[in-house]
Parts: structure tokens; C-alpha cells; sequence
């Protein structure tokens, strides 16, 4: 992560890959019964919404930086801006 607080791609694909592992720890949890259902869905709930934030703030990384531009200033969007879009 950069000084300014902005990730590159490496940094966003490596938050990707964490929340991803954790997803996948989660529903082991819940699969061995050492997690409610309801933890679980709000747990996966709230990953879903970061991960749709990672996602989101790469695919504009990557248009600017196709366009020419420097991708350097692309924050994550808040989470109702990111869910409002359909992909």
C-alpha cells in the first residue's frame, strides 16, 4: 500500500486472495457446526461488499491505466455505489 493510503494492483489482488481464504474458512466453520448460520450470513455478507469494492477498484485501475492514465488516484468507491452497480 502506498504512503498516501492508495493500493496497487498487487495490493488489491492480495486483499482479494484474503477475503476469498476467508470465505472459504467460514463455510468450513459453519460446515463443522462451529458457526451459527446467522454469524455466517452476515459474516459473508459484509465480505461480499469488500470484495465487490476490491474488484470494482481494479477494473478502474486497469481502464485508466489502458486509457493512458495514471491509476495511482482510484480509491474504493463506498459500498453503496459499488452494490448499486449490476455487472
Amino acid at each position: 500500500m502506498a504512503a498516501d493510503g492508495s493500493m496497487d494492483e498487487t495490493d488489491i489482488l492480495a486483499r482479494i486472495d484474503e477475503y476469498v481464504g476467508e470465505e472459504q474458512r467460514l463455510r468450513e466453520r459453519y460446515r463443522r457446526d462451529e458457526l451459527a448460520r446467522e454469524e455466517e450470513h452476515r459474516r459473508l455478507e459484509a465480505l461480499e461488499v469488500a470484495l465487490d469494492q476490491c474488484w470494482d477498484l481494479l477494473r478502474r485501475r486497469r481502464a485508466r491505466l489502458e486509457a493512458g492514465g495514471d491509476p495511482g488516484g482510484e480509491r474504493a468507491r463506498p459500498p453503496d455505489e459499488v452494490e448499486g452497480h449490476l455487472q
